[in-house]
């Protein structure tokens, strides 16, 4: 009888990683790297004025609020179905993104792209072993942190929100690798030197045991907001054990029962133009087929 790893499969209490949220000052050149450039969708339903933008990619977002441009400490995993297809629609925005941070560079299996107010994105093909069944989508965030804060990091994410965690080494030192979704992690990665303050960047996971993490949360004085029945927030990360604070990352952490759980996102193909369409290929899937 043929054997499987069932451990592979547990998700742990986190069942989603379902957006990024970074403030931008302008839509325009945010519509250039994000849309036209990276090759995601602007979410057509929810959030279409001038104020804010949300980005699909795959079943995740990045949240675009105009406001002082944020920067994520670290970098952000993409995956794209294709590379060389990226690189094109890059250039083809490199000229009206000259003013900006904008830049793009090959790396091991990757292409790295800054957005206009320096954040990093590594994009990479899907590769099954490493992204699953992704095609499209938001696999992971790394992000630097301080030398000897990685362990503490974990106990918090596995004893507070209960995600798996896996401990393990970095380049500059200790590493961290959290479960928050289906093939999707946040990665802590210790790095020397000091950090640039936090500027206030957020993330959002959805939650199965909506209360126990909270009761915690609150229990160390952490909750910052009560949002309403299905939400609250909190960024100050500490370790369980020493109560010492080893990481500030905003969290919005939502119940399974949130009216936008699980919301179909509408995802384009696009290498779709009028000037070279084929009919029945509007929409990108975001899941390699079996």
């Amino acid at each position: 009888m043929k054997t499987f790893d069932r451990a592979a499969e547990d998700l742990g209490n986190s069942v989603a990683l379902e957006h990024l949220n970074l403030t931008v000052p302008d839509q325009q050149p945010a519509i250039l790297f994000y849309i036209m450039g990276l090759g995601y969708t602007r979410d057509p339903y929810v959030q279409v004025g001038l104020r804010n933008m949300w980005v699909n990619m795959g079943r995740s977002q990045i949240h675009l609020p105009i406001g002082k441009p944020q920067k994520m400490r670290g970098h952000v995993g993409l995956v794209v179905p294709d590379l060389a297809a990226l690189e094109k629609r890059l250039a083809e925005v490199k000229e009206p993104l000259a003013q900006t941070q904008f830049s793009y560079s090959r790396g091991d299996g990757y292409i790295e792209a800054t957005c206009p107010w320096g954040n990093t994105f590594r994009c990479y093909e899907p590769d099954p072993k490493r992204f699953g069944r992704v095609m499209l989508g938001l696999p992971y965030l790394a992000f630097d942190t301080k030398k000897g804060t990685a362990a503490g990091i974990g106990r918090f994410y596995q004893k507070v929100i209960g995600a798996p965690v896996e401990q393990g080494k970095g380049t500059n030192g200790a590493s961290v690798r959290v479960k928050v979704g289906t093939d999707q992690y946040l990665v802590f990665n210790e790095i020397a030197g000091d950090l640039p303050a936090y500027d206030g960047h957020h993330i959002q996971l959805y939650l199965a045991n909506f209360s126990g993490p909270h009761r915690q949360l609150a229990e160390r004085g952490l909750v910052f907001e009560e949002s309403d029945q299905w939400q609250y927030r909190f960024k100050q990360l500490v370790d369980p054990e020493s109560g010492e604070p080893v990481y500030e990352l905003e969290h919005e952490i939502r119940s399974v029962t949130h009216p936008l759980y699980a919301r179909p996102l509408v995802n384009r193909n696009p290498a779709q133009t009028n000037r070279d369409y084929h009919a029945g290929h509007d929409a990108m899937g975001w899941t390699i087929p079996h």
